[in-house]
């Protein structure tokens, strides 16, 4: 990487979020962050990031809506976007990927495997 990738994690959970921001800033990566769907949405628009962790039960807009409003929109249609969710019944991950999300990972979850799965994605970009 030739550059320092920008990841946007969004969660309404205040500890889930600083432990995904600390573990994805010490492996290089700037990182952004937001509490709920509306503002992940904007900072989705106005920072461009090169990928976006999203968890679906959030508050003004859940991470479903915030990734079909990404792939509606042509100037963010190809930004990685990673589900980091509890929902993990079948039809939630199905929901998810038919949305367009390029990976789905359910709580409790393993950082190691977030971070390898971010690195993953982003060295397709």
């Amino acid at each position: 990487m030739t550059d320092t990738a920008t990841v946007l994690v969004a969660d309404d959970e205040p500890h889930l979020l600083r432990l995904v921001k600390f573990r994805l800033e010490r492996e290089g990566y700037n990182v952004i962050t937001a509490t709920d769907g509306e503002a992940a949405l904007e900072l989705a628009r106005s920072e461009r990031p090169d990928l976006c962790v999203l968890d679906v039960m959030m508050p003004k807009r859940s991470g479903f809506e915030v990734l079909k409003a990404l792939r509606e929109d042509e100037s963010h249609r190809d930004m990685k976007v990673i589900m980091l969710t509890a929902r993990a019944q079948d039809r939630d991950v199905d929901a998810g990927f038919s949305l367009g999300a390029d990976d789905y990972l359910t709580k409790p979850f393993s950082p190691q495997e977030l971070r390898v799965r971010v690195g993953a994605h982003l060295a397709k970009r």
